[in-house]
């Protein structure tokens, strides 16, 4: 027969042990680190480590040499085991920084949707002979070409990484949702603090598509919202998407009214006096407008 003080001992160590099995569960798996340079580069684009215990998926890679070296670094850092580069947009912004990069994690793999894989491999001259001598010595040695994503997820340590909008209307404007930690990461369609890039995206329907993908990012409930491009602090949750598709419809109906580009300017430096980014507004208002093509 059990004693009373055995017993005692028995049902504290029980308790222990629950109360230590619920903590770990509860502790998040996976933990995103955020890395954006802001104003201290061409596009203050994202990128975002997403890291479990011991290995880690990198998503994006950066558009300048210094940005990706700093990159780097904070992969180092991190002392996580670097599995996976994923790129989840096709623009020089994205995957420029791969040549740092991969000589610093030759292991990894790099790897990208295949709309992400078409966009890029029909564009990467010309964006190389645009950009190239605007970016001086932070140009790539060369470009690197992703390979091509199998299926629709990615797996960090048991957990997925799932791609979402690859079966909708704007493949290649596709987006990184992590289930088990209710996040979203990646792709070109939630910016924050800044004038939305809206040149790439010049009908009525492509605008309509991207307001359903931003619906889809609401759907899902997200904790964490991480824009693919932003200035200053990130709020970090659905007020840049509801921001996002607020501009789209802003800059629609402004578009209609406007006679040019510099009315255009105008109306959406009015109703967004705080923004940076002023360029991208500039080069979309003309391409809007009809006297730029893109």
């Amino acid at each position: 027969m059990i004693g009373f003080t055995s017993l005692k001992r028995l049902l504290l160590a029980t308790a222990t042990l629950g109360f230590a099995a619920h903590a770990a569960a509860a502790e998040p798996s996976l933990k995103l680190d955020v890395y954006n340079p802001g104003a201290n580069a061409i596009f203050p684009v994202t990128s975002v480590l997403v890291s479990g215990k011991k290995d880690a998926i990198l998503v994006d890679a950066q558009f300048g040499k210094s940005q990706a070296q700093q990159l780097v670094e904070k992969i180092r850092a991190s002392g996580k085991h670097l599995t996976t580069i994923y790129i989840s947009h096709g623009d020089p912004d994205y995957y420029f920084g791969l040549d740092t990069l991969t000589a610093a994690f030759p292991d990894a793999k790099v790897v990208a949707s295949q709309p992400t894989v078409d966009h890029i491999k029909a564009t990467v001259d010309g964006k190389l002979a645009f950009w190239g001598p605007k970016m001086g010595a932070d140009v790539p040695a060369k470009t690197i070409v992703p390979g091509v994503l199998k299926g629709h997820s990615l797996t960090l340590e048991g957990q997925k990484l799932d791609v979402i909008g690859l079966d909708g209307k704007q493949p290649d404007r596709s987006f990184v949702w992590i289930p088990s930690i209710k996040a979203v990461v990646g792709g070109v369609v939630v910016a924050e603090n800044i004038h939305v890039w809206m040149a790439d995206t010049q009908t009525p329907q492509s605008h309509a598509d991207w307001l359903s993908t931003l619906k889809t990012i609401e759907g899902l409930q997200p904790k964490t919202v991480i824009p693919g491009h932003f200035l200053g602090d990130s709020a970090r949750t659905l007020a840049p998407v509801h921001f996002t598709a607020d501009y789209i419809k802003a800059f629609d109906e402004e578009t209609t009214k406007a006679k040019d580009s510099a009315e255009l300017i105008a109306a959406m430096k009015k109703r967004y006096p705080d923004l940076g980014e002023d360029s991208s507004l500039e080069l979309s208002a003309k391409v809007a407008k009809g006297e730029m093509k893109w």
